[in-house]
This record gives structure tokens, C-alpha cells and sequence, in this order.
């Protein structure tokens, strides 16, 4: 009985969260702190893994990048059109690279993979709410490249 009790605690310590699961605090994500909650998008947390790059994600995840900040810049439509240290967001402006932050996202099919209050999003939603895969080098984000992954669903 004591031996059973170790291992379900042993295996519920180890474990953690996946990628887009719901927390309140970085430890319930991974007790090891590989994965950290964050709760800048809604009241209940999202497991993630902040830094990451097209490869480092875990398998249920892809790599996301945001852009912190608002931003009225030139608009561009390849990044030639943005000076070197910016770069040419779906959303067609050229942002500072300093502004750029990214995450490990839940990876999704449709709608149901994604908790309430989360939507699928899609290249158009990525266009029209922020939000793009960081791929390997050379491969163009687009509608065929572009994995959907779980956000916070916009306020209707």
C-alpha cells in the first residue's frame, strides 16, 4: 500500500501539464520549471515553454511568436521591404525583432482540441489576431505552412 502511494505521487510529480493546459502557478505546469504558466491571456493559465524555437517544442506543440507592443509601422509585404533589425508580420507591418516573443502552442485540428474560452486558430485568425508559427529556416509562412495551434479567443 505505501509502495503504490510513492508511485502515484512519484508519477503525478513527474508528469506535469501538456502544452496549453490550465494552471495558476509554473509548478503546476512542471515541477522541474521547463514549462512556466502563463496568465497574461486569461485568468486560468496556459502551460507553455517561453524562448522556444521551430524545433525545441514538445510533440503536442508548435513554436509561436507574438509581437509585444502596438505597432503603426511601414507596411510590408516580403522582409525586403523591412530594415534589418525588423521583421515583416503576417499582419503586413515591420516590427522591431526586440518586440518579438514566443511560446510553445497547443497544436490543433478544430475547435474541440482547444479548452473554452480558446479557438483553433487558423492562418486567417493568425492574420486578424496576431500570432505565427516559427518554422524552419527557409520555409515561408502561409495557409499550407502554417500549423493551427490554441489561443485565447477573441472578446465577440
Amino acid at each position: 500500500m505505501r509502495l503504490s502511494l510513492i508511485l502515484c505521487l512519484g508519477l503525478a510529480v513527474g508528469c506535469g501539464k501538456q502544452i496549453g493546459d490550465a494552471c495558476i502557478v509554473s509548478s503546476d505546469c512542471s515541477i522541474d520549471g521547463t514549462r512556466v504558466c502563463d496568465r497574461s491571456g486569461t485568468s486560468d493559465g496556459y502551460c507553455t515553454i517561453i524562448g522556444c524555437d521551430y524545433a525545441t517544442c514538445p510533440e503536442e506543440a508548435v513554436c509561436v511568436r507574438f509581437f509585444a507592443g502596438g505597432f503603426a509601422n511601414r507596411p510590408c509585404g516580403i522582409q525586403a521591404d523591412c530594415s534589418l533589425d525588423e521583421l515583416c508580420t503576417l499582419e503586413g507591418q515591420c516590427v522591431p525583432r526586440s518586440a518579438e516573443v514566443r511560446y510553445c502552442m497547443k497544436k490543433c485540428d478544430q475547435q474541440s482540441d482547444c479548452r473554452d474560452g480558446y479557438e483553433c486558430r487558423d492562418f486567417q485568425g493568425m492574420i486578424d489576431h496576431g500570432g505565427e508559427p516559427s518554422l524552419a529556416p527557409g520555409i515561408e509562412v502561409n495557409e499550407a505552412t502554417a500549423p493551427p495551434f490554441c489561443a485565447v479567443a477573441p472578446a465577440s
